[in-house]
């Protein structure tokens, strides 16, 4: 398909999303969230009395609907948010389709003896309330609802703003892929607008058992203050040491991939880098040389901070998820297409480094040694215990890093992306639950123990 063909069927699908009678065309959108859950609890009436093979032929289908559909939908991201580029959205929404657990995360624990026999299985808990980021959209809403389904449970999504119409694309894109292969109907519901007002009614709905927020701060506090069980997956400001041992040419290029990549959007994504001094300038130099960077004067350090800061202190949305190109540009900066990054040497405590910024912006804190590299790289983190990444071949360095930065994600000589299963092992998420301790969500994550006793029975021997 070329490239004008995906961009007449986004164009096309946009503009029957404008419609106002969209909501009875699509599948699982409706105007009303209490409607929505309503519909989301009658269809997990179904799910939770089919089969784990019935629930994997869905989730097959859905697999395959992502790959048919990630284009478009990486299109649809970029073109509704103006975040990130196509390219980067196309890989991830194909690791979703390949990686994502689904029914096999789902397992039995036994115990067998003299005094009978004990089970502890996984159970649903029903509707789950969900709020998901304009950053990976689409990608939340299908990973997210692959894993709850897998566990029995049906989904209602309150997406953001920004992005509702990519979100309410994957939305129908799932309820399609279930019915196609006899399943139900809004296993994953949404609204048409949602408000503050709508992601309220749903935190606060008698039939919503479990909330989970993946995005800002404001919004983790708001679930995790709801009163309910709430998985929070919340900030980061991920650094990237580098120590004296390490493969400083490859540490540089891994670095540059892991941050630019859908530019800087994802939350585990180098934000800054602490380098030990006696190779902090040849680590600059590849970065610069080799791996596109353009190295910003102090002059345009500032125009930057002026930039990508309102008069409040908070992020410019407008700078957010944009190419290093766009971001010089809007500073008076006209570079080639080679230039991926920004990057400069500064004190941990400058705003483009201490403040997670989504940007394809990579300060360098120069670390008289290690000890002070990890001191500076705990203080960056926030103590978000988000994600964390090093370069270093010195097995016992890596070890004290991990233990002193407590992260849910730790990444070692690698680009921040491997630890979601994109050149390296594990399965996907975007939905890293640091704040209240799950880590990388599945569908194991989305279920509840239940213990199963039998009491002098079933134990054959």
């Amino acid at each position: 398909m070329t490239e004008s063909q995906i961009k007449n069927i986004v164009e096309e699908v946009m503009a029957k999303m404008q419609l106002s009678g969209d909501a009875g065309t699509m599948h699982g959108v409706f105007s009303d969230m209490n409607t929505a859950i309503a519909k989301a609890k009658e269809a997990q009436k179904v799910v939770r009395m089919m089969s784990m093979d019935q629930r994997e032929k869905i989730i097959s289908n859905i697999r395959k609907k992502i790959k048919e559909n990630a284009e478009t939908m990486a299109r649809m991201g970029v073109d509704e948010t103006g975040m990130g580029n196509v390219g980067d959205k196309i890989l991830k929404h194909l690791l979703v389709a390949e990686k994502t657990p689904g029914t096999e995360d789902i397992t039995t624990t036994a115990w067998s003896g003299d005094r009978g026999l004990t089970l502890v299985e996984m159970g649903p808990f029903g509707v789950i309330g969900a709020i998901t980021p304009c950053t990976n959209p689409s990608e939340t809403v299908l990973c997210n609802t692959m894993g709850m389904l897998a566990g029995g449970n049906t989904v209602v999504f309150n997406p953001h703003p920004q992005a509702i119409k990519t979100s309410i694309f994957a939305v129908n894109l799932l309820n399609e892929a279930s019915l196609e292969v006899g399943g139900p109907d809004n296993i994953a519901c949404t609204v048409e607008h949602p408000t503050l007002d709508t992601s309220a009614i749903m935190m606060k709905h008698k039939d919503i058992p479990l909330l989970v927020a993946t995005g800002g701060p404001g919004v983790v506090t708001a679930v995790l203050s709801s009163g309910k069980r709430g998985i929070g997956a919340g900030a980061g400001n991920p650094p990237a040491l580098v120590d004296e041992t390490a493969d400083i040419r490859k540490a540089a290029e891994d670095i540059v991939n892991g941050c630019t990549f859908d530019n800087n959007l994802p939350c585990i994504a180098e934000k800054e880098v602490v380098a030990v001094d006696s190779i902090c300038d040849e680590l600059m130099r590849y970065m610069v040389e080799e791996q596109g960077c353009y190295l910003a004067s102090k002059e345009i350090q500032d125009k930057l901070v002026a930039t990508v800061f309102n008069e409040k202190g908070a992020l410019n949305r407008k700078c957010v998820g944009r190419s290093a190109k766009v971001l010089l540009k809007m500073v008076g900066v006209d570079v080639p297409d080679n230039i991926r990054c920004i990057t400069f040497e500064g004190p941990k405590e400058h705003p483009l480094i201490a403040e997670e910024l989504m940007m394809p912006i990579l300060g360098v804190v120069r670390a008289k040694d290690f000890d002070d590299a990890v001191e500076q790289a705990v203080w960056l983190e926030h103590g978000n215990r988000h994600s964390a990444h090093i370069h270093s071949k010195n097995v016992d360095r890596i070890t004290e890093y991990a233990r002193a930065m407590d992260t849910a994600i730790l990444v070692k000589n690698g680009p921040s992306y491997a630890a979601l299963g994109f050149g390296g092992e594990g399965f996907p998420t975007f939905t890293i639950a640091s704040r209240t301790g799950e880590g990388l969500t599945s569908a194991a994550t989305f279920t509840k123990r239940r213990r199963c006793t039998m009491s002098d029975s079933l134990c054959i021997r």
